[in-house]
């Protein structure tokens, strides 16, 4: 009888072995992410902003430390055989039975095909190496059994005493600054803006975890009427004297902005990743599941999901195309869109047009810079993906002729599909310079002041968007102007703002450019104006609201309060949620 081979008889136990050490890398991951989300609450006490931002950064770097950790491992474990495609599909496999029953499975999926990519250089999916996130259901419970506590109270109870309560049970090491008036003034608020719709609000639902972000906690959850529920986020300030309540949160549009893509992601220990997320989906009902998981910190899982939803939505519908994303041809960009799904992906060029002088290495560290800082509600996020692979058939004729011709690093054809070796997707918003033209006069004008206020806020947060032009900002459907072509962005503090030198005679008639001398980093804000492409209605309209952004000084002053060490406030919330 002639024995089998020794690779055939250790890759059983090598297989078992291999998941146990996978399974065994996933927890440590997931513990240590919950070690730097629980420090938020001890931050937030203490106002220990600085540890607080680098914890933030901690945490985004964690999950790409710990796969690298587990390769090693792995490696060290498996020699030669680790590059075995047949021993990984068992190994697959035995990692598929241990995580069959824990209700955040999807998380360990995620992670397990973290590796078997990175392994195996996959490009699209292989379905004998990797879990496929078109087959992965998300398998979160609304009720959240391991995270919700609920409070209710009749209409004729007290609801000062109820949120007494609510809030005494949540307290801090250093208490409140005045917690009678913060649960009375939640009440108030409450009464003044659910009342009128004639539906007393008889309960209330909050999730057990508190939600950290900057200087921010938050309480979610949601008011019950007899007939309806209203969304609820209650947000907390801590500051010298003790914690207050800084604003009561019930209309859905303020929670989606709270929410949003633009925003820096949350601290919340949450015992149920997924039921968590249910429960959100329930306060915000449009938001797709792939944006709340990567906003509480899951950004992983975030792009497993956005995967998920854009090819499932490609091999779903026939028809659909791949075309160029409206706006302005880019630069340094090559973007297209699903006609029919609301994401563009963004290629960086093999070559940019003049005057664009950064290399592609400049352009990832602009785009890495933003994903590591807090985007104030004005950056969109950016998520880095690789070897994605798209159908052929699906591609309009322009879009694939300019992808092959002007991303030919990145680009190529393989049989019927088309495969991008890098590229960042995001959510796709109207371009303003669109907007502005087609929108009715008042929303142009609507969209056009919150741009000034949008250059502002990321001012206050040592940003300079570097490029002010229109075509770069764009329109939510909330309304809301955000930033998103990073390649001209750099921190406000690098900056030289200096005012234009008066004009001589002699080059009164010369190009600007001739006698106007400007080093890498000078700005001339006076010359804004000039540059924007917008009608005289809006552009005095900009002048009157936000006529500050286009005097140096302005800038100068924002640039040295942040030098003292002061912090500028961007609340993620209207003034009109604040309570007084």
């Amino acid at each position: 009888m002639v024995a089998p081979p020794p690779d055939a008889v250790a890759r059983p136990d090598a297989a078992q072995r291999a998941a146990a050490l996978i399974h065994d890398a996933f927890d440590d991951y997931n513990a240590r992410f919950s070690d730097i989300t629980r420090r938020a609450r001890r931050r937030f006490e203490r106002r220990d902003w600085r540890h607080a931002q680098a914890d933030a950064v901690a945490r985004i770097d964690l999950y790409d430390v710990c796969i690298r950790e587990t390769l090693a491992r792995l490696e060290a474990l498996l020699d030669d055989r680790v590059r075995s495609r047949s021993l990984w599909s068992t190994i697959r496999r035995e990692f598929g039975a241990r995580i069959a029953s824990l209700p955040d499975r999807e998380l360990d999926k995620t992670f397990f095909n973290s590796l078997a990519r990175r392994f195996f250089q996959v490009s699209g999916v292989a379905p004998d190496l990797e879990f496929l996130a078109l087959d992965i259901e998300p398998a979160g419970d609304p009720a959240c059994p391991g995270d919700l506590v609920r409070y209710a109270y009749p209409t004729d109870a007290d609801a000062v005493a109820t949120w007494h309560r609510i809030l005494a049970e949540r307290g801090f090491a250093n208490g409140y600054a005045d917690l009678p008036g913060s649960a009375a003034a939640i009440v108030r608020a409450l009464d003044a803006r659910l009342t009128p719709h004639a539906d007393a609000v008889v309960a209330i639902e909050l999730l057990g975890t508190v939600f950290y972000r900057e200087r921010r906690a938050y309480l979610v959850g949601r008011a019950l009427g007899r007939r309806r529920t209203w969304p609820l986020v209650v947000a907390l300030l801590n500051e010298r004297d003790g914690v207050r309540v800084d604003a009561v949160l019930t209309d859905v549009h303020h929670l989606s902005t709270l929410f949003g893509y633009a925003r820096s992601y949350f601290h919340a220990d949450l015992a149920r990743v997924s039921d968590a997320v249910a429960f959100l989906q329930t306060l915000l009902p449009r938001k797709p599941l792939d944006e709340l998981y990567t906003v509480i910190g899951r950004a992983k899982q975030g792009k497993t999901e956005r995967y998920r939803r854009v090819f499932r939505h490609l091999a779903e519908e026939a028809d659909e195309r791949l075309v160029r994303a409206d706006g302005e041809r880019g630069m340094v960009m090559s973007v297209f869109t699903p006609r029919d799904c609301p994401v563009v992906f963004k290629l960086i060029r093999d070559r940019f047009a003049y005057p664009k002088n950064i290399e592609r290495k400049q352009v990832e560290e602009k785009y890495r810079m933003v994903f590591r800082r807090d985007r104030v509600g004005r950056l969109v996020d950016a998520q880095e993906f690789r070897r994605l692979r798209f159908p052929l058939r699906q591609f309009a004729p322009d879009v694939l002729d300019e992808l092959l011709r002007e991303c030919a690093q990145t680009v190529r054809l393989d049989g019927n599909d088309v495969i991008v070796a890098h590229c960042y997707v995001e959510r796709r918003v109207r371009p303003l310079d669109l907007y502005v033209r087609e929108a009715p006069a008042e929303d142009a004008q609507r969209a056009v002041l919150d741009y000034g206020q949008a250059i502002k806020d990321m001012a206050r947060s040592n940003i300079f968007a570097g490029d002010l032009l229109l075509k770069n900002f764009g329109v939510s459907g909330n309304g809301r102007a955000l930033f998103y072509d990073y390649d001209e962005l750099c921190l406000l503090e690098q900056c030289h703002f200096r005012v234009v030198p008066a004009v001589r005679e002699e080059d009164e008639t010369r190009p600007l450019d001739e006698w106007l001398y400007a080093a890498r980093d000078d700005v001339f804000p006076e010359l804004f104006p000039q540059f924007l492409g917008l009608p005289a209605s809006l552009r005095d309209a900009l002048m009157r609201e936000h006529g500050e952004l286009f005097d140096p000084a302005w800038w100068r002053q924002i640039q040295a309060r942040l030098r003292s060490g002061e912090y500028l406030d961007v609340p993620p919330y209207p003034d009109s949620a604040r309570l007084r």
